[in-house]
C-alpha cells in the first residue's frame, strides 16, 4: 500500500513535528516520508480541511462478549467499532464465557486480532471465572502475552487476595487493574445515591463505595510495596473508571507520596450527571453510575493536572432485552467505542494535544507498551481526526446499540486509521 496524506497537522508531543502541517508519505506499513509538496506516483491520496494525525489510539477498558456472548458483540465486531473510534490498539476484559483465565481462551483472542488493523490486547483474569476466589495460573497467562490482569467487572473484594496479587505480579512487573467498588454498600444500587436518587425513589450507589475500596487499594499497595524486593518502574496498580471527587483526591496524594499507580476515567463520566436520569432512560445506566456536577468538575480538574492518566470508552455492549427493560431490571453499560474521542473534545475542557496524550503515550506507558512517534523510519499506526468537525451519529457498527448519542450531533471525527499495512477512511 501507498498512501500520500496532504497538509495534514500532525499531534504528537515527542515528535519534532509536533504541531506542524505537514505532507506523509506511507508505504508498505511505514512512515517513509515526512515534508512538504511531497510527490508520489500512484499513491493513494487523502486530505481535509482541518485534518489531524497522532499515532494510533489505545482503549485500555473494552467489553468484546466474545467467546460466548458473540450476538452482544464479537471480535469481529469490536474491531470495526474500535477502528470506528479511531483505536488501533485495545485491551479486552477477561468477563467472557469462558472467562479469560487459561492460556486457550487468551490465544484464542490474541490470534483473531494478528496482523489485522486494530489489534487486541488481552487482560486476564486474577481468579478463576473473575469470582474472587481461586487464583488463575497468572505465571503462565503472562507469558502467553495476558497485557495485564484484572477480574474486570468483578472489583476484587478480598484484601488478602488483593494484596497477595500485588506481591505475585511484582516480580514480572505485571499490571493489576482494579475497579473501586465496595460491593456490599452498592447492594441493589441502582444509580448515584443524591438528591435525585432520593427523588425518584430509586437506591443508590455511595461515593463512599468507590472512596473506601479505593483508599483500601491504595493501602494495600503502599504495605506490599514495602514487604517487596521490586521497585516498579512502571505503575504497579491501575485503577479503573474513577468517577468521584473523593476517587481524584486520594489518588492525586497517592502519587504525591510516590506510590506506582495510574487511573483511568470513562469518556461518558464526563457528559451526564445523576439528574440526567429522571426520564428513566435505561442508557444512561452505567456503573460507575453518573454523579453530581462536584464530582464532574472534579473529574475534568484530575485530567488537566495529570491525576487522570487516560481516558477511556469502557465499551460495554448489551443487546436490545438486556436494555429495553424497566430500569432497576436493565444491565448497566454504554457502548463507548465510536463516541469516545467526540466526547473527549465537547466534554473533558483538556486541549487537543492533551486528549491525544491520555489517548496514546500515557496508555502505553502503563501498559507497558512501546512508545511510538511520528518520525520517518517508524510504523505507520497512525489515527486521522478533526478535532472542530461536527458530525451526526447516526449510524453505530457495533452489534448493540445500547447509546444515549445515536441520532445527536457530536465534535471531533475520526477520519481514518492506519496500522499494520491496512487502511479505513471513513467520509
Amino acid at each position: 500500500m501507498k498512501l500520500l496524506v496532504r497538509s495534514v497537522r500532525i499531534i504528537d508531543k515527542k515528535s519534532p513535528f509536533n504541531g506542524q502541517l505537514k505532507d506523509l508519505l506511507i508505504e508498505n506499513g511505514k512512515l517513509k516520508q515526512i515534508g512538504e509538496n511531497l510527490e508520489a506516483g500512484n499513491a493513494e491520496i487523502k486530505e481535509g480541511a482541518g485534518l489531524c494525525v497522532s499515532v494510533g489510539w489505545v482503549d485500555m477498558r473494552v467489553a468484546s462478549r466474545d467467546p460466548g456472548f458473540e450476538h452482544k458483540e464479537d471480535l469481529a465486531s469490536v474491531r470495526v467499532a474500535a477502528a470506528r473510534g479511531g483505536f488501533t490498539e485495545i485491551v479486552l476484559l477477561p468477563n467472557s464465557e469462558p472467562v479469560v483465565h487459561s492460556k486457550d481462551t487468551l490465544t484464542y483472542i490474541r490470534q483473531s486480532g494478528s496482523g489485522g488493523l486494530v489489534k487486541l490486547h488481552v487482560a486476564a483474569a486474577i481468579t478463576r471465572k473473575a469470582q474472587g476466589i481461586d487464583f488463575t495460573e497468572m505465571i503462565d497467562l503472562h507469558e502467553a502475552g495476558a497485557i495485564a490482569f484484572t477480574d474486570g467487572e468483578n472489583p476484587v473484594q478480598n484484601a488478602d487476595l488483593f494484596l497477595k496479587t500485588i506481591l505475585y505480579l511484582q516480580p514480572m512487573n505485571a499490571l493489576l487493574m482494579n475497579r473501586p467498588e465496595e460491593r456490599q454498600l452498592t447492594l441493589y444500587g441502582q444509580m448515584h445515591e443524591g438528591v435525585t436518587s432520593t427523588l425518584i425513589g430509586m437506591k443508590g450507589m455511595p461515593s463512599l463505595a468507590e472512596e473506601m475500596m479505593l483508599n483500601r487499594d491504595l493501602k494495600l499497595l503502599e504495605y506490599a510495596l514495602e514487604k517487596s524486593m521490586y521497585v516498579s518502574q512502571s505503575p504497579a496498580l491501575h485503577i479503573s473508571l474513577i468517577s468521584t471527587k473523593e476517587a481524584v483526591g486520594l489518588i492525586r496524594n497517592a502519587k504525591l507520596k510516590g506510590l506506582p499507580v495510574s487511573c483511568d476515567v470513562a469518556a461518558h463520566q464526563l457528559a451526564f450527571q445523576d439528574s440526567d436520569l429522571l426520564d428513566f432512560d435505561t442508557n444512561l445506566k452505567v456503573n460507575p453510575p453518573f454523579r453530581s456536577s462536584d464530582d464532574i468538575s472534579a473529574l475534568r480538574t484530575g485530567l488537566a493536572d495529570g491525576t487522570i492518566n487516560a481516558i477511556v470508552s469502557d465499551h460495554n455492549p448489551h443487546d436490545e432485552e438486556s436494555k429495553n427493560l424497566e430500569f432497576d431490571h436493565a444491565d448497566f453499560g454504554i457502548t463507548g467505542l465510536e463516541t469516545a474521542f467526540s466526547l473527549s473534545v465537547m466534554y473533558s475542557g483538556l486541549s487537543i494535544e492533551d486528549i491525544i496524550e491520555k489517548l496514546t503515550s500515557q496508555p502505553r506507558y502503563i501498559l507497558r507498551l512501546q512508545e511510538e512517534h511520528i518520525q520517518e523510519g517508524a510504523d505507520a499506526n497512525l489515527t486521522f481526526f478533526e478535532s472542530g468537525t461536527e458530525w451526526v451519529f447516526d449510524k453505530s457498527y457495533s452489534k448493540s446499540k445500547n447509546t444515549p448519542f445515536l441520532g445527536k450531533t457530536l465534535k471531533g471525527k475520526v477520519r481514518g486509521v492506519i496500522n499494520n499495512n491496512k487502511l479505513e477512511w471513513f467520509d
